[in-house]
């Protein structure tokens, strides 16, 4: 099976437990919460998708988002 690299909005190469920035706003489905553009999502881990993560921010525990909304911190 060929690895996969998980890139952001950059084409930086992503790792478990990198801290990354929101390049968007953001509605979090199912939730009325907003994330701003430049929050932080701390320690994310990589998806079986390439163009997605897992991690948190302070106000949403658990929340998967798409790498294209992604930069590296």
């Amino acid at each position: 099976m060929e690895e996969t690299e998980t890139k952001d909005s950059n084409g930086n190469i992503l790792q478990n437990g990198d801290t990354v920035l929101l390049t968007k706003d953001l509605k979090v489905k199912g939730s009325t919460v907003t994330l701003k553009k430049g929050t932080k999502i701390k320690n994310i881990r990589l998806t079986d998708n390439e163009e997605e993560i897992e991690g948190h921010a302070d106000s949403v525990k658990n929340i998967v988002l798409k790498t294209m909304f992604l930069k590296k911190a």
